[in-house]
């Protein structure tokens, strides 16, 4: 399906001009939150190895993000959408992918500055919108103005250096945060990628459910996934029974 609205143009910016990019990791995994990022930097300020963070090993991807975050002339902000806020009845994905982006793009940004956004909305209009509508609101609560031009488009982390460099950061925030999880879970094995998909991931909640009778809080309720896992343990308990 395509914007309604129609694509916008791509912006075109110098390496030495200044702007944000911004993107998420973690839409769809069953485990953990979603992260955001923004990075406000000249393109020539970036390093030569950034890329979408799909083409990159982990560990190039953790040498890029501490480089980021270490450059003097780099700005990172990070948003996280909670397992809570996610499961919640009256939210859906593409407002909470918004909400995210806002938060980090707000986090770094300066009045008037151009951000380019990866696009979680079939309508990369309505998406651009709602980013620049929510930055200007958190400018608004804060006292301070924050008004910001919004470009998005779909596929943007493979296309523009400084949202494969926000797509860089988030993703490895995300790991960190899902290596916490395997911490803090331990005892019920390794909670893998954290995605539906990944056969860990599940045995990591069915361990967890057999031995608790519930989903683990850093698990989505609400995805058919968790649904399965629970259950699979009921229907065990009643043959058992």
């Amino acid at each position: 399906m395509t914007d309604p609205d129609g694509p916008a143009a791509g912006p075109h910016l110098a390496p030495d001009q200044v702007a944000v990019g911004a993107d998420e990791a973690g839409k769809g995994p069953v485990l953990g939150p979603m992260v955001a990022a923004a990075v406000r930097a000249p393109t020539e300020a970036l390093p030569d190895r950034v890329d979408d963070s799909k083409r990159l090993a982990p560990a190039i991807r953790t040498d890029l993000a501490e480089a980021l975050r270490a450059s003097p002339d780099v700005g990172v902000g990070v948003g996280v959408v909670s397992t809570e806020r996610i499961d919640a009845p009256e939210t859906d994905m593409n407002s909470l992918t918004v909400a995210a982006q806002v938060e980090a793009v707000a986090a770094v940004a300066r009045d008037g500055d151009r951000v380019i956004a990866d696009a979680g909305d079939v309508s990369e209009s309505r998406f651009a919108r709602r980013v620049r509508e929510g930055v200007t609101d958190v400018g608004a609560a804060d006292g301070t103005p924050l008004a910001v031009e919004v470009h998005a488009e779909h596929g943007a982390d493979g296309t523009y250096p400084l949202v494969a460099a926000a797509s860089v950061v988030a993703k490895v925030e995300r790991d960190a945060r899902i290596e916490a999880l395997a911490d803090e879970f331990s005892e019920f094995g390794p909670v893998g990628s954290g995605y539906p998909s990944d056969p860990t991931t599940r045995e990591f909640l069915r361990s967890y459910v057999g031995a608790t009778g519930e989903l683990p809080d850093c698990a989505r309720a609400s995805w058919s996934t968790s649904a399965d896992v629970l259950a699979a343990a009921e229907q065990s308990g009643l043959s058992d029974f």
